[in-house]
């Protein structure tokens, strides 16, 4: 049985943090898992760590479907988000639970992610009407970066603050049962998480929030001369791996592998 959106929302009334970590394939997952995360999410992300593109926008929804796929056949507990990646729902709510359904239906995640305030929150109610669970999220947005101007912290001034508070409120209202605060100033962002009775997950965004939410890349140090502020190295895998396959290439080039032992 796979973890309920009710028991992040009891975490979040206990006081229990939240961990949550991206993932976009059956090995990825499978490790994320046996780590003890309860809640993973296949972001649209991918388009950059696993795609090779320079943003989320060329992402489609047959890509979220097939890694979303490969991450459900992997777990067995973890709750499955799926991305929904750009204009899978800008242009008609009709389209957006056409997509968000795909996610469920062909996918097999849990629940949906999508970006934006007050522009989606009737989206996200007429989403949540027919059964399907969202998650927002706020602060920067990544499938917006041509029109916000790159990826810069969120909520500095007070008139940004209070635009972010009220977009919290009114996707919550819309049903939302929880909010991702992406590079949103810590203060700023503690601030969000008191005013909401739903969980909200932050990235980069200081310790205040009810859970935090990173890329499985960046924290392994898989990504070469890759590694953001908001995330903290917890290992050197991009090298350990790189490391390994010279090994091999060394061991092939000088007739050491394969051994008697390794050969039929």
């Amino acid at each position: 049985m796979r973890y309920s959106i009710r028991r992040f929302q009891k975490m979040r009334d206990d006081g229990k943090p939240i961990p949550m970590m991206t993932a976009y394939d059956y090995t990825s997952a499978y490790a994320v898992e046996k780590a003890g995360v309860p809640i993973i999410l296949v972001g649209d992300s991918l388009g950059q760590v696993v795609l090779g593109h320079d943003s989320t926008v060329p992402v489609t929804m047959d890509d979220m479907i097939r890694h979303i796929q490969m991450v459900v056949r992997s777990t067995e507990k973890a709750h499955i988000i799926g991305d929904l990646p750009f204009m899978s729902y800008q242009i008609s709510n009709e389209d957006a639970i056409r997509n968000a359904g795909r996610l469920l239906k062909e996918g097999g995640c849990q629940s949906v992610k999508l970006e934006g305030g007050s522009s989606v929150a009737k989206t996200i109610k007429k989403m949540v009407q027919v059964g399907i669970p969202v998650m927002g999220h706020l602060g920067l947005t990544p499938q917006s970066v041509n029109q916000i101007g790159g990826y810069r912290v969120q909520g500095r001034s007070s008139s940004e603050a209070k635009t972010l508070l009220d977009d919290a409120l009114e996707i919550q209202e819309a049903g939302a049962y929880a909010i991702v605060l992406e590079l949103v100033s810590a203060e700023v962002a503690e601030m969000v998480t008191d005013k909401l009775s739903v969980p909200v997950i932050g990235i980069g965004s200081g310790v205040g929030c009810s859970g935090q939410v990173q890329v499985f890349h960046d924290i392994l140090g898989l990504i070469p001369n890759f590694s953001p502020k908001h995330a903290r190295r917890y290992a050197e895998v991009g090298t350990i791996i790189q490391n390994a396959v010279e090994s091999y290439v060394s061991d092939v080039m000088d007739r050491r592998f394969p051994s008697p032992e390794e050969s039929f």
